[in-house]
């Protein structure tokens, strides 16, 4: 019945540099499944220049073009394995056992990294564990007055090795061999039962909370979360619904600026509002701008008809699309803090590499965190993942200048986003 295991994903490199790679997935379909693709794809640190999507509710088939945002070597075999992990079984097994199992938590483990402190140090841990395919859950960085910074990093490990000493050695051995002397010690242990990877981040000030999650952000709001004359194209999308081309779908016709995440914001939006996507294409980028038109269903397998829905259902994407990141930065008490805020799948996942974008960014701007913390925050709405970052004063910018600020939350939002 079906297809092959190792025809469910099939992976052709480009033949020349530059050229893309195409991704084909072919398997059973499940709820959200575009989605989970999608995220393990911006987790590999790729960009989806262009895709076709198709499913009649019983099967999938999804085609995906794909370039590396950066220099950074693909392990492709291990991206084929972890999309494969998300595909459901071809066996008829599956379908019984989906009825039955609950998903479970992968364990947690605490990394702890005593180093002495410098520009960078923070990014080049954290581009080694998302090399190792090491997902941070929630990070600890504290600097102590002797120039010394103590990380603790809880983690999981995507490819479920982390309890065999191999795995555990082979963390070590890298994270020693890109910090050098700088590295102190580095330990690796299984977290202890009281550890809660998403655990609430300490208290926002009512005024910061309103900043980073109103609905819609004003033409003042805008101003506060800087985005630069280039990028306030940002606030141009538009939905168009459409139900006259299919007695069964409804059409979403979608134009917006184009963003790294983008198909993933889109497919993580809709499956959250329980849309099913029998047919969709994602057009080239063009001028900056991407076309997308989806054939979508209710979860009952109705048409969206109520004009009420519609009009949820548009918002609720524009706002995804316009504004998928929150960057802002604030005082705290005498410091200032970088905060950077992103929404949650209902599922509980958050957006990956978020936390590496942010400290190459602080890398590159030559800026130090004194420290940093990571964890979820509800509004009557939904959950925010949230970053938190102290910078260091000792730095070229004078942090305390409304220009400084605005500089530096546009040079992270342009890593956020891929541009």
């Amino acid at each position: 019945m079906g297809v092959p295991n190792d025809d469910v994903v099939l992976i052709q490199k480009g033949k020349r540099p530059g050229e893309p790679h195409v991704i084909t997935v072919n398997c059973p379909d499940k709820t959200g499944l575009g989605c989970d693709i999608c995220r393990i794809i911006l987790d590999f640190g790729l960009y989806i220049t262009k895709g076709d999507i198709s499913t009649d509710g019983i099967w999938c088939y999804i085609v995906l073009w794909v370039v590396p945002h950066s220099s950074s070597i693909i392990r492709w075999t291990n991206l084929k394995n972890r999309l494969m992990s998300e595909c459901p079984s071809c066996s008829v097994s599956f379908y019984f056992n989906q009825l039955s199992t609950r998903p479970t938590c992968s364990p947690v483990y605490l990394l702890k990294l005593f180093c002495l402190d410098r520009k960078g140090l923070l990014h080049d841990v954290t581009q080694v564990l998302c090399e190792l395919e090491l997902s941070i859950q929630r990070v600890k960085v504290t600097t102590t007055p002797d120039g010394r910074v103590l990380d603790l990093f809880f983690i999981t490990d995507n490819r479920e090795l982390l309890h065999t000493k191999k795995r555990q050695d082979e963390t070590c051995e890298q994270l020693h061999a890109v910090l050098g002397e700088s590295c102190i010690s580095c330990e690796l242990q299984l977290a202890g039962p009281e550890c809660d990877c998403h655990q609430g981040v300490s208290s926002l000030s009512p005024v910061v909370a309103e900043e980073l999650f109103r609905f819609e952000l004003s033409d003042k709001e805008t101003r506060l979360q800087a985005l630069s004359p280039d990028m306030t194209k940002l606030k141009k999308a538009n939905v168009v619904v459409d139900n006259s081309l299919s007695p069964a779908h409804t059409l979403l016709q979608i134009h917006c600026v184009d963003h790294k995440g983008l198909l993933y914001d889109i497919m993580r939006t809709l499956k959250d509002c329980n849309m099913k996507i029998s047919y969709g294409r994602f057009s080239p980028n063009s001028q900056g701008y991407r076309d997308l038109d989806l054939f979508i269903q209710q979860k009952d397998g109705k048409k969206i008809v109520d004009p009420e829905k519609q009009s949820a259902i548009c918002s609720r994407l524009k706002m995804e699309m316009l504004h998928p990141l929150r960057v802002i930065i604030a005082n705290r008490g005498p410091d200032t803090e970088l905060l950077v805020a992103n929404p949650v799948e209902l599922c509980g996942k958050g957006r990956p590499r978020v936390f590496y974008d942010v400290t190459l960014a602080l890398k590159v701007l030559g800026i130090c965190v004194f420290s940093a913390e990571i964890g979820r925050y509800s509004t009557s709405e939904r959950e925010w993942e949230i970053y938190r970052f102290l910078l260091d004063e000792n730095c070229k910018f004078q942090l305390s200048s409304m220009v400084a600020r605005e500089q530096i939350v546009d040079r992270v939002r342009r890593a956020l986003m891929g541009w």
